[in-house]
C-alpha cells in the first residue's frame, strides 16, 4: 500500500454515493462562492457612489468680486457637486439635511454657508476670512460613507481653493503689470522732474545774480536819492524866502514903472524906435522864459540864462544914447520898468508855487530815499534766498536723478508679462503641483485590488472544510504499518487534489466571471496549487496532532492570519506586536506572491513567498509524519478520545 493508495481509497471512500459526490462538489465551490460572491459584491463600489443619498444645502447669500461683478461661489460649488454625479445628491434646507441625516435617509449632509461667497472675496483684502463648508455625518448610517464624505469635502476645498488662488494670482499679477506700468510712468515724470528742476535750478541762479544787482542797483539809487534829497533840502531852504522877496520886488518895480512912465511922456518923440526896440527885446525874453518852463528849467537856471539874454539891452540903450533920443530911453524905460513890474507880479505870484513844488520834491526825493533803502533790503534778502533756493534745488534736481534711476532699476525688476504670460504663471501660482501616477503595476479596480487577499484567505477557508469529511490519518494504513511518510502522504494526498480542484474553480471563474485576469495566468495557477498544497498541509498536521481541537485551531490559525496578513491595508498599520506574526505565519507570504502574479510585479520576491511556504509545506508533512508514527500504536485515548465532533 503506497502513498497514492492511500489517497485513492480515501477519496473513493468520501464520493461512495449521490449526497457524499455531493458533499464533495459543494466543498470544491467553497472558495468559489467565498472569494467570488465577496470580490463580486466589491467589484468597484466606487463607480457605484452615486447611489448613495447625500443632503446638499446651500445657504450662500452671494457676494461681489474683485472685479466688482456678482459672486456666486456657493451656488458654483453645488452645481459642479450636482453634475459630477459623485453621489445621490439631494438639494435640501438645513432642517430636513440635519433630520435625514439622523433618521438615515441621506448618509451625510454638505452645508455651504451663507458667508461663502463672502469669505473667499475677502481673499483680496486685508481682512481675509476662511469660506467654511460644514459636513454632517452619522456613523450610525455608515462609517465608510462619513470616510469618503471626508474626501469629497477635502477634492471641493481643494478645487475651490486652486481657483480662489488663480482668480487671487490673476489679479496679483494684473496688479504687478499696473505696478511695473506705474514704475515706467513714474520714471518718465522723475525724468520731467529732474529737467524741470535742472531748469528751476539755473532760474534760482539768474534769479540770484538779478537780486544781487538789484541790490547793488537798489544801494546806488538809495545813495543817489539821499544826495538829491539833501539838495533839494537846501534849495528849499534858499527858496523859502522868496515870495516875500518876489512880492517886496514887485511893489518896488511898480513903483519905478509908474515914475518912469512920467519920465516917459517927456520923451514921446523918441517913443516909437524905442518901443519897437524893447517889444523886441520883450518878447524874445517873453519867449526864452516860456521855453525854459517848457524845458524845465530851475528858477536858477532861468535867471542865469536870462541875466546872459538881459546883456543884450546894454547894446539896446547904447543904441537908444546913440540915437540921443532921451525920450525914447525914457519910453523904454518905462514900459520895461512896466513890464518888470508886471513880471515881477507873475513872479510873485508863482513863486509861491514853484516852493511848493520844490519842498514837495524833496519829500519825493526822501520817500524815493526809504523806498529804495528798503528795496534794498528786500533785494539782499531775495539774493540770499535764492542762494539757498538754488542749493535746494540742487538737492532736490539729484534726488529726482536718483528717483528717476531707482525706478527705472524697479521697472526692470518686475518683468514685463502679456495676458498669456500671466495666465500661466497664474494657472502654476493656483496648481503648483502637477501630480502624474505612474503605476509600475496596477490592479485595475477595487476587487482586483482585494483579490489577492481573499483568494489566499478563501484558499485556506477551502482546506479547512474539506476535514470535515477527509481523515487526516488512515487507519487502515496505521493497522498495516505502514511508514509514517507514506501514510502522512496519503492523508494529504486526497485533500491536496481536492484543493487543487477548489483553486482552478476559484481562479476561472474570478477571472472569467469577474473580470480579474491575472498578468501571469500560468504562474498565478501554479502557485495557488502551492498555497493550497501548504494550507491543506497546515490544517492536515494539525488535525493530524489533536483532532478535533486541531480543527479549532486551523480556525483560530485563520483568524490569525487573516488580521495581520496586511491584504486590505498595509501590514505596517497592524499593532507592531502582531509585526512577529505577520512575518512568521504563511498566508502573508501567499498575499504577496498573488499580488505580484496578478498584477504583474517582481518575480524575484515570488520566488521567496514560494521557498516560505515550501518550508512550511515540508514541516507540516514532517509533523504530519511524526503523528503518525506516533499513532501507530493504540493508546485508551485514541480508542476513546475525550472530544468528538
Amino acid at each position: 500500500m503506497n502513498s497514492l493508495r492511500i489517497a485513492w481509497t480515501e477519496l473513493r471512500r468520501i464520493t461512495a454515493g449521490r449526497l457524499p459526490r455531493l458533499a464533495v462538489i459543494a466543498m470544491i465551490l467553497v472558495p468559489s462562492l467565498y472569494a467570488g460572491l465577496y470580490l463580486y459584491a466589491n467589484h468597484d463600489p466606487y463607480a457605484r457612489l452615486n447611489q448613495v443619498p447625500a443632503a446638499l444645502v446651500v445657504a450662500d447669500t452671494g457676494a461681489t468680486g474683485t472685479d466688482g461683478q456678482p459672486m456666486e461661489a456657493g451656488r458654483k460649488v453645488a452645481d459642479n457637486l450636482l453634475s459630477s454625479n459623485s453621489f445621490d445628491w439631494s438639494e435640501v434646507s438645513q432642517q430636513e439635511a440635519e433630520q435625514g441625516v439622523e433618521e438615515g435617509w441621506f448618509d451625510f449632509a454638505l452645508v455651504i454657508g451663507r458667508d461663502f461667497s463672502r469669505s473667499l472675496s475677502s481673499v483680496g483684502t486685508v481682512d481675509p476670512r476662511q469660506a467654511r463648508i460644514r459636513l454632517i455625518t452619522n456613523d450610525a448610517n455608515s462609517y465608510l460613507s462619513t470616510t469618503i464624505a471626508n474626501t469629497v469635502v477635502d477634492k471641493v476645498r481643494d478645487a475651490v481653493a486652486s481657483e480662489v488662488s488663480l482668480e487671487a494670482s490673476q489679479t496679483f499679477l494684473v496688479g504687478l503689470a499696473d505696478v511695473r506700468k506705474g514704475l515706467l510712468d513714474g520714471a518718465k515724470g522723475a525724468k520731467k522732474l529732474h529737467d524741470g528742476l535742472a531748469t528751476a535750478q539755473q532760474g534760482s541762479k539768474t534769479l540770484r545774480d538779478g537780486a544781487g544787482q538789484l541790490s547793488t542797483g537798489a544801494g546806488d539809487l538809495s545813495a543817489g536819492a539821499d544826495e538829491l534829497n539833501t539838495g533839494l533840502e537846501t534849495i528849499v531852504t534858499k527858496v523859502s524866502p522868496l515870495p516875500a522877496k518876489t512880492a517886496e520886488l514887485a511893489r518896488g518895480a511898480r513903483q519905478v514903472a509908474d515914475a518912469d512912465q512920467q519920465i516917459a511922456d517927456v520923451g514921446t518923440r523918441v517913443a516909437g524906435a524905442a518901443d519897437r526896440v524893447t517889444e523886441g527885446y520883450r518878447d524874445g525874453r517873453n519867449d526864452l522864459s516860456a521855453l525854459m518852463d517848457e524845458q524845465g528849467l530851475t528858477a536858477e537856471q532861468k535867471r542865469s540864462l536870462l541875466a546872459i539874454y538881459d546883456r543884450l539891452g546894454e547894446p539896446i540903450r547904447a543904441a537908444d544914447r546913440e540915437a540921443g533920443k532921451v525920450s525914447a530911453k525914457l519910453n523904454t524905460l518905462a514900459r520895461g520898468a512896466d513890464k518888470v513890474a508886471d513880471g515881477a507880479d507873475q513872479l510873485a505870484a508863482a513863486t509861491p508855487a514853484l516852493v511848493s513844488g520844490v519842498r514837495q520834491a524833496a519829500g519825493g526825493s526822501q520817500r524815493l530815499a526809504d523806498g529804495a533803502s528798503k528795496l534794498e533790503t528786500g533785494a539782499t534778502r531775495l539774493s540770499a534766498g535764492a542762494t539757498e533756493l538754488n542749493a535746494g534745488l540742487k538737492q532736490l534736481t539729484k534726488g529726482a536723478g536718483d528717483l528717476r534711476k531707482g525706478l527705472a532699476d524697479g521697472a526692470e525688476q518686475v518683468p514685463a508679462m502679456d495676458a498669456e504670460q500671466r495666465a500661466a504663471i497664474a494657472d502654476a501660482i493656483g496648481n503648483p503641483v502637477d501630480v502624474r501616477s505612474q503605476a509600475q503595476t496596477e490592479a485595475g479596480s477595487y476587487g482586483a485590488g482585494l483579490a489577492p487577499f481573499f483568494m489566499a484567505l478563501a484558499t485556506w477557508i477551502g482546506g479547512y472544510v474539506l476535514f470535515l469529511l477527509v481523515r487526516p490519518l488512515s487507519n487502515r494504513a496505521l493497522a498495516a504499518n505502514q511508514t509514517p511518510v507514506r501514510i502522512a502522504l496519503g492523508g494529504w494526498f486526497t485533500p491536496a487534489l481536492i484543493g487543487v480542484a477548489q483553486v482552478t474553480t476559484m481562479l476561472a471563474i474570478v477571472g472569467l466571471a469577474l473580470g480579474i485576469e491575472p498578468a501571469n495566468v500560468l504562474g498565478t495557477w501554479l502557485f495557488l496549487i502551492l498555497i493550497t498544497g501548504c494550507f491543506v498541509a497546515i490544517i492536515h498536521a494539525l488535525n493530524a496532532l489533536w483532532g478535533t481541537p486541531g480543527q479549532f485551531l486551523g480556525l483560530v490559525l485563520m483568524v490569525l492570519q487573516l488580521v495581520t496578513a496586511g491584504g486590505t491595508f498595509p501590514w505596517q498599520t497592524i499593532p507592531q506586536p502582531l509585526y512577529v506574526l505577520h512575518h512568521l505565519l504563511p498566508m502573508s507570504y501567499a498575499v504577496d506572491g498573488l499580488r505580484q502574479l496578478l498584477y504583474g510585479g517582481l518575480e524575484a520576491r515570488v520566488l521567496t513567498d514560494v521557498a516560505v511556504l515550501g518550508v512550511w509545506l515540508m514541516l507540516a508533512l514532517f509533523v504530519t509524519s511524526r503523528v503518525a508514527r506516533k499513532q501507530r500504536v493504540w493508546t485508551p485515548k485514541r480508542v476513546k478520545p475525550e472530544l468528538v465532533l
